[in-house]
């Protein structure tokens, strides 16, 4: 990728187990090209990608792999994939690590809607479903068979170190203007907003980071005193303090409301429902549109130009996913503040984000961290400059097209700094979040959830939280260590 063509000056085989690698620059991150989860540099078979003159084009079917699974069968319209277990399964890394995989055969299907979903675990068709809040909660009131992640609220997938949220293009206004980013903001009540996206079930997050792991006792509550004394910029002399450290107090509040039964503890709300978010503070939302321009009558919002403010958020077609719980639930705060505001479903979301042809979607507002450690040179970095390319074109870094020199700045030091030197990773990652907070290229709204709902009757043990022993999702490629590990029922 550009990324490492960057960094990389040349590759040498030294011999049939070493390759040297000479940097343009200093990086002490660069082997993490190899270790990462998404972006990570796949070693393909070379003896079939060889043959091809265009391997970017090479479809790769069938598929061969050295996992203990092999391709079986499929859909030709791309609605199912049949795996068989290998009869050589002992050979793969995971048939050595953790023993034989129980299911013979692995079935991944696609369903057109989440009501399909449903009705196919309740009758015992389907395994392992993925669904919404509400879908979640359709399927443990009518099954007897069926568990969530975890047994009691939140019930949900809550280890994810993902930031969801809303992402701005700031290449296109007027989203290049930090005062109407933070507008957008102060125009959320986020208690109605967290229970349009999850039914109050996920964990805020008011900084680019997701609330979880070691990221609340390095990031999130050292910085909440400087998120407390945070300003805006209204105008005519006018500070505001953005910060409500009192927010989760008000969800736990109204997820009571809703029914939930949890304990009532500070310990457990901040768990649950994390350390504070943004105030609902619409009439200086007002304030700083109308210091750019913007105009409100009838109700309705104008655009300096005098045109009326329309904004689409983008968001793929799945609707379960939270890129569109996201976009839902911030349509409905922007229709309410005066916006002409609506939700687009596309399928070629990506492509769109990726050349910039969007005004506001439910990408990830940062790169999610890697999930251990204090590092957060992955999330940084995706803003860096270099990256950035210009409209029309397919972008290298974060889909804002956000950067600055002082995140540049801060991305270089951190670059150079010794990723075992934890008291200078943090200092130098808390000036990161602080500069992405004051420029808003993206808003943080709650940590990546999972409302996946587990079928008993065939299988038990899945790695629910009294017993997380792996990853609990089957779309990532971590599944096939749970394998070894679900007892069949007999059934």
């Amino acid at each position: 990728c550009i990324r490492d063509r960057d960094n990389v000056a040349s590759v040498t085989a030294v011999d049939d187990y070493t390759v040297k690698f000479v940097l343009k620059q200093p990086n002490s991150r660069f082997h993490t090209t190899f270790l990462d989860r998404w972006g990570c540099t796949r070693i393909m078979p070379k003896h079939i990608f060889e043959k091809e003159a265009d391997p970017v084009q090479f479809p790769f079917n069938p598929y061969v792999g050295c996992g203990p699974y092999k391709l079986h069968s499929y859909d030709p319209q791309g609605f199912w994939t049949a795996w068989e277990r290998r009869e050589d399964w002992d050979k793969s890394p995971t048939g050595i690590m953790y023993g034989q995989p129980q299911p013979k055969y692995i079935v991944i299907q696609a369903f057109d809607t989440e009501g399909a979903q449903i009705l196919a675990q309740l009758q015992h068709q389907l395994d392992v479903a993925e669904l919404s809040a509400d879908g979640l909660k359709a399927l443990l009131a009518q099954s007897k068979t069926s568990r969530a992640y975890q047994p009691t609220f939140p019930f949900v997938v809550n280890n994810d170190p993902c930031i969801t949220g809303i992402l701005f293009n700031t290449a296109r206004p007027p989203f290049d203007n930090v005062d109407v980013r933070w507008a957008l903001v102060l125009a959320i009540d986020i208690v109605e907003y967290m229970s349009i996206a999850v039914d109050s079930t996920g964990t805020l997050s008011p900084i680019h980071i997701p609330h979880l792991g070691p990221y609340p006792e390095l990031y999130h509550k050292p910085m909440h005193e400087w998120l407390k004394t945070f300003t805006l910029d209204v105008g005519n002399g006018e500070t505001f303090a953005p910060y409500d450290p009192d927010v989760p107090k008000r969800i736990a509040a109204y997820a009571k409301s809703r029914g939930y039964v949890f304990p009532d503890t500070p310990e457990f709300i901040e768990k649950a429902f994390g350390l504070g978010w943004y105030k609902y503070a619409p009439d200086i939302a007002e304030k700083l549109l109308v210091k750019n321009g913007f105009s409100k009558k009838d109700g309705k919002w104008f655009l300096p130009n005098g045109e009326p403010w329309k904004i689409s958020f983008m968001c793929g077609t799945i609707l379960t996913n939270h890129d569109a719980r996201n976009a839902q639930a911030a349509v409905q705060q922007w229709k309410k503040f005066g916006i002409d505001a609506s939700v687009l479903s596309i399928e070629n979301n990506d492509g769109l984000q990726a050349t910039g042809d969007f005004d506001i979607s439910g990408n990830w507002p940062a790169q999610e961290p890697w999930g251990a450690g204090p590092d957060l040179y992955r999330v940084l970095d995706r803003w860096n400059s270099a990256y950035k390319k210009p409209l029309g074109e397919r972008t290298q870094g974060i889909y804002s097209r956000w950067s600055s020199d002082t995140m540049d700045d801060i991305i270089k030091r951190l670059r150079e700094t010794d990723p075992f030197n934890t008291e200078r990773v943090v200092a130098i990652g808390i000036e990161g979040l602080q500069e992405a907070v004051k420029n808003m290229p993206g808003v943080p709204t709650y940590g990546y959830i999972g409302f996946v709902g587990w079928d008993e009757y065939y299988w038990t043990n899945w790695p629910g939280s009294e017993n997380a022993y792996c990853e609990p999702y089957t779309h990532w490629p971590n599944f096939k260590y749970m394998t070894p590990f679900l007892k069949p029922t007999g059934r």
